[in-house]
């Protein structure tokens, strides 16, 4: 407070002497931030924090099989972010900017002349919210959010913040959002463009010098819409969703010679709807089960007819104090690889949105991640477990079977066998500080030849013992915390 005072005397002595602009504007600036620092009602305002996430990671044969006598990836890669948020009265803004690269990517030194390509530093969050209700109204929360934001819900596994992948993932969207006595429901949607346009809609769903889509889809949506109910019971939580993802409409043009086909996007889309459940519920003190159910109906990117489903149940027992088992099964359904796929048979594959494939279908991300897997669907039986072993040291142990959900073709008329290999994930987490966690990991699997197959992996001369490790390093700097 003496420090507060100090500042409002030198900005009572302004007026009986004479300074500068420049003088003037780094007194104010001053004073603001002197103000910011000092007054704990501002400081419980602003939020100031950021995050160093370093990962080293060596890859052999993670995400796709590799072909056998193929060397491991070694590489360091880096997340920074710097968060800032600030509330004020009815309304919330924040704004999250984030630098993601592999070390080594860029130059030393850059010539000013040169365009830096790599595209690593933007903005992954940069949102405002405004209170439709004022704060003497006896609803909980009445909002719209608005602008770039993670949305996630439930256990994320159709809709994720991704944290895993150092990029993350973020929409530009609007988000009505509302909560009271238990119950939340959000309304939200999303229109892209490539760019400012004179006329038209068309979007090609390809964001300059970045990856389109999720699941190895290849394109991004050109706008969405959803609605999400949820309600909290004495049992647990239950919610429901409903969300249609629309993509432009493009027809195949061939021209030239020799002759080459190209896409046109005229106006229009396809739109994918998903419709379902989820539920996570406390049966008895030590047993917990969540379980989700989903379908996906309305046509695909390419205008196929859909018609999928997922089906998903997992249980955690409390063994002891320290040991949390269970295990768990996913179902996702798929084409069937002996019948013809053409423009007017329906697309059975179940496409998980835009969820965290790490968190569900094992750390080395072979299904539904950034490299397609095939199309007959995934079933994955899996059992997990960790150990708190001391406040700040954590064990997890993840072992997967993973199964085609559909026939598998050998491409000869026969048939595959449906199982694909099994899984073992390690992970070591350790907390140093309320800010500092290091975090170690090592996951190998026994693939077989059907994961190498053309149905699924299309890998000649594959390994089929893959081994992926890493350590990480996060810190999680509070620029306004206390010492």
């Amino acid at each position: 407070m003496q420090t507060i005072k100090t500042t409002l005397l030198h900005f009572k002595g302004l007026k009986k002497e004479r300074v500068s602009n420049a003088n003037l504007s780094k007194t104010i600036f001053l004073g603001i931030a002197l103000l910011v620092l000092n007054n704990n009602e501002a400081k419980a305002q602003l939020t100031a924090t950021g995050q160093i996430r370093e990962r080293t990671e060596i890859r052999g044969g993670q995400g796709t099989l590799q072909k056998d006598g193929e060397k491991a990836a070694l590489f360091n890669s880096q997340r920074a972010r710097l968060n800032l948020g600030f509330i004020g009265y009815r309304f919330k803004v924040f704004m999250a900017l984030q630098d993601v690269r592999v070390w080594g990517q860029d130059a030393s030194t850059i010539n000013r002349t040169t365009t830096e390509a790599n595209n690593g530093l933007l903005l992954h969050e940069g949102w405002g919210e405004i209170m439709l209700v004022d704060t003497t109204s006896t609803i909980q929360n009445f909002s719209v959010k608005l602008g770039r934001q993670e949305i996630s819900y439930d256990d994320q596994k159709v809709l994720g913040g991704l944290d895993w992948l150092q990029q993350g993932r973020r929409h530009d969207a609007i988000v009505f959002k509302f909560a009271n006595k238990g119950w939340i429901a959000d309304v939200g949607a999303a229109f892209n463009q490539n760019k400012e346009l004179s006329a038209g809609t068309v979007y090609n769903g390809v964001p300059t010098a970045y990856g389109a889509g999720t699941n190895g889809i290849g394109t991004q949506y050109k706008s969405f819409q959803y609605a999400y109910l949820a309600r909290k019971f004495f049992f647990g939580d239950v919610s429901f969703l409903f969300f249609k993802d629309d993509f432009n409409k493009y027809s195949n043009v061939t021209s030239g010679a020799p002759a080459v086909t190209t896409k046109v996007y005229g106006e229009g889309v396809w739109s994918r709807n998903t419709t379902g459940l989820y539920f996570n519920s406390t049966i008895t003190r030590k047993l917990n089960l969540t379980g989700s159910a989903y379908h996906q109906g309305g046509h695909d990117k390419d205008g196929r007819a859909i018609s999928a489903n997922l089906a998903s149940l997992t249980s955690t027992l409390q063994v002891g104090r320290k040991l949390f088992v269970g295990p768990g099964i996913d179902y996702l359904s798929g084409d069937d690889g002996t019948k013809a796929v053409t423009a007017t048979t329906d697309n059975n594959r179940f496409d998980p949105l835009y969820g965290t494939p790490h968190k569900f279908w094992g750390s080395m991300d072979y299904f539904y991640a950034a490299n397609g897997f095939g199309k007959q669907g995934l079933l994955n039986y899996f059992f997990k477990a960790k150990y708190n072993m001391k406040d700040n040291l954590t064990l997890q142990l993840d072992v997967h079977g993973f199964e085609a959900a559909n026939t598998l073709s050998n491409g000869a008329g026969g048939k595959l066998n449906s199982y694909l290999g099994t899984e073992v994930d390690m992970v070591v987490k350790y907390n140093m500080t309320k800010m500092i966690n290091i975090e170690a990991g090592y996951s190998f699997m026994k693939a077989t030849n059907s994961m190498a197959s053309a149905a699924v992996k299309n890998v000649t001369n594959p390994d089929l013992s893959p081994q992926f490790a890493y350590v990480m390093l996060n810190i999680k700097p509070n620029f306004l915390a206390k010492k």
